[in-house]
């Protein structure tokens, strides 16, 4: 599988089409499908991991786990700048919702009062 079908399969999964990949991970339109002919910037697939929540090496297909799950690997993420900045976020492997993140948005701005 290449780099393009995996990225593509996760988006699938995640319920995003590759435009709105490209659009969170800040590319531009067509750049992920360019990734047919050419392999693209290290920063660039790493923001398109970033928004898919898998790992890079995952979409280079160096390994079949999705997220790599150790410490040094792990990084800690504020949940509201998650949200504002519409980060995916996923529970039990599902995208959250829009709806639901609303919710938690708002009950994270009631802690803040």
């Amino acid at each position: 599988m290449t780099l393009f079908d995996r990225t593509k399969e996760v988006a699938n999964i995640r319920k995003l089409s590759i435009a709105e990949v490209e659009n969170k991970a800040g590319l531009s339109e067509k750049s992920v499908y360019n990734w047919k002919r050419s392999n693209p910037k290290a920063e660039n697939l790493e923001k398109v991991a970033d928004v898919l929540n898998v790992s890079t090496d995952y979409l280079l297909g160096r390994t079949d786990e999705m997220n790599l799950s150790t410490t040094d690997s792990q990084k800690e993420v504020d949940i509201k700048d998650a949200l504002e900045h519409d980060i995916m976020l996923a529970f039990d492997g599902k995208p959250i919702s829009d709806k639901y993140k609303r919710i938690i948005l708002e009950l994270l701005s009631e802690e803040d009062d």
